[in-house]
């Protein structure tokens, strides 16, 4: 049996790496393969990716696009490998080759899996690094810009006619356009403030 494994860390991950594209690659060389798709952050376990571990037997095939698909140190990476090729699984990185159960296979993979570990550390620090830099700047503020002013959410609060106007949530959100949520949120924030 051939199975297919995609992941994304974020939902919107581009650059060759959404799922519909890991999986058409996949398909693109495995018609047959049966895709397991996986939305998976740091912060848990990718579950899908266990319980493909967990089906996978002698003979089967293990195809995954990019190596960082796989695995996300050397360590892991190199677990992952000796469990899969203990069970006699072979393994298919779309744009590596097969990973071959030999002593010069094992150092061309350990080599690969080293390097993509330095790589990720690398973005990891160049962002860090940038996000400090950025944060010495004045006018710097952290997280997603305001999507209204001050100016407007403080006409569209006095319009309720819980702050003393004469319109409903509803009615404020028909005259600004600022969502009955974000009304709410802004007013419980003023009161807890004042």
């Amino acid at each position: 049996m051939i199975y297919g494994y995609a992941r994304v860390s974020t939902k919107g991950q581009l650059d060759g790496n959404s799922i519909e594209e890991q999986s058409s690659k996949i398909l693109g060389r495995y018609s047959n393969a049966k895709i397991f798709e996986e939305s998976y952050s740091g912060a848990k376990e990718r579950e899908i990716f266990n319980k493909v571990l967990y089906e996978l037997q002698q003979d089967d095939l293990l195809v995954v696009t990019k190596l960082d698909r796989f695995c996300r140190t050397t360590k892991e990476g190199l677990q992952y490998i000796d469990m899969l090729m203990g069970k006699g699984v072979k393994i298919h990185i779309l744009n590596m080759g097969l990973i071959e159960d030999t002593p010069m296979g094992r150092l061309i993979v350990t080599n690969l899996l080293a390097f993509a570990e330095f790589e990720r550390a690398m973005i990891i620090e160049r962002t860090q690094s940038g996000k400090a830099i950025a944060k010495t700047k004045e006018g710097f503020k952290e997280g997603r810009p305001k999507a209204y002013t001050d100016k407007q959410l403080d006409h569209a609060l006095n319009l309720l006619s819980i702050n003393g106007g004469d319109k409903s949530y509803n009615e404020v959100v028909e005259i600004t356009g600022i969502s009955k949520s974000t009304l709410i949120r802004e007013n419980n924030k003023r009161k807890i403030i004042n």
